[in-house]
């Protein structure tokens, strides 16, 4: 299944940030998959659902702790 989300979300990833434009749904066996159009360049990548997550949205109050992809899982600096 192919869900196309309208709004655009713009998602932290680990090559930046970007706008999540697609979630592809392979199944109950395998993660979803969200198709994102980079902020710097315009490039559109596919991301595990493990690799994205949502900007800080100020106006909304959501993600106000700044999550980057340069901390280990643990929280300590890479």
């Amino acid at each position: 299944m192919i869900l196309q989300l309208e709004p655009p979300i713009m998602v932290e990833t680990p090559l930046g940030t970007g706008q999540a434009i697609f979630i592809i749904d392979y199944g109950i066996h395998q993660n979803t998959c969200w198709v994102v159009a980079l902020q710097k360049d315009g490039i559109i990548k596919h991301f595990d659902c493990n690799d994205v997550v949502l900007s800080t949205n100020y106006t909304y109050g959501l993600n106000l702790i700044k999550n980057t992809f340069t901390h280990k899982k643990n929280g300590s600096t890479a």
